[in-house]
């Protein structure tokens, strides 16, 4: 009588998973658990919904102002005369997330942003983050760390910046600048000298026989490779934050304005912007506004 073959006891180890096996799934298990807690904790971005859309471009559009006087953040195209620059790629970003049409309103100085902020003008703006403007507009954390610099004529006396607020020395600052600003409450015992614009600091220094040009660095040693005979002072006399801004009153804006420039910094957006212009002298914030990177 034919029988059939009998099957195999089942083998206990048959079963069991090898120490290696075992160790993979446990690492997988903790990669997981790790990916978890990191979407938990990282701050997500708000919704843009009809409330943040209202209170950010209440018209319908996005109003960027957008300050020509600053070549780190913004300039006009040579070619096209054009706005480009971080500024504006930023804001352009904003208005893509928000499904709305981006209008750029340009400014040749920071002063002339804040009085725009007065008459309505615009609904965004990129402005350095300063006590006296923080009460007319909300602004955000940093998204771009520059420094503020001195210039001055090659034969001068004046060697460093402790040099420079003396009893005698003439500064030239641009109307409402960030450093206009800071220096208004820092200097002692020099005498501030306003240009109407930061691109005109320079040209007034040399033209008045100022002793000392203040303003971006970047700017500064722009206009010494085209004016022989002035030389910059090393380090610098403050750090400036830029931040975006918008007016107060507009909470749902806010936070989402917030959050969007966390989430610029923290994709790489703004170094790649700050790349593509080849803009040097200025530094990506931290997250929360810590230091650049």
């Amino acid at each position: 009588m034919h029988r059939a073959p009998s099957r195999l006891p089942h083998s206990r180890s048959a079963g069991r998973r090898s120490p290696l096996r075992q160790l993979a799934l446990a690492l997988g298990v903790l990669a997981l658990a790790g990916t978890l807690a990191a979407c938990a904790t990282k701050p997500s971005m708000p919704t843009a919904d009809a409330t943040v859309r209202s209170e950010l471009a209440p018209s319908g559009k996005l109003r960027a102002a957008i300050n020509l006087g600053n070549p780190i953040l913004a300039s006009r195209d040579a070619a096209s005369g054009e706005a480009r620059g971080v500024s504006v790629d930023l804001a352009r970003e904003l208005g893509r997330r928000l499904g709305v049409p981006v209008e750029l309103v340009t400014y040749t100085a920071a002063g002339k942003v804040v009085d725009g902020a007065k008459a309505n003008e615009w609904d965004i703006a990129f402005v350095a983050i300063d006590p006296k403007r923080g009460a007319e507009m909300a602004q955000t954390t940093p998204y771009v760390v520059i420094e503020g610099a001195y210039l001055v004529p090659q034969a001068s006396p004046i060697r460093t910046n402790a040099d420079v607020d003396r009893q005698g020395n003439r500064v030239v600052v641009g109307t409402g600048s960030a450093y206009d600003l800071y220096l208004t409450r820092e200097i002692k015992a020099a005498q501030l000298v306003r240009a109407p614009t930061s691109p005109l600091v320079v040209d007034t220094m040399v033209r008045q026989g100022y002793e000392v040009a203040a303003g971006v660095r970047q700017q500064l040693e722009s206009d010494a490779k085209r004016t022989p005979g002035l030389r910059m002072l090393d380090g610098r006399f403050m750090v400036i934050n830029q931040a975006m801004a918008m007016p107060k009153g507009r909470p749902a804006g806010e936070r989402y304005l917030g959050a969007f420039v966390e989430d610029m910094k923290a994709s790489g957006f703004v170094a790649q912007a700050l790349a593509r212009h080849r803009i040097e002298g200025a530094a990506v914030a931290g997250p929360g506004g810590g230091a650049g990177s």
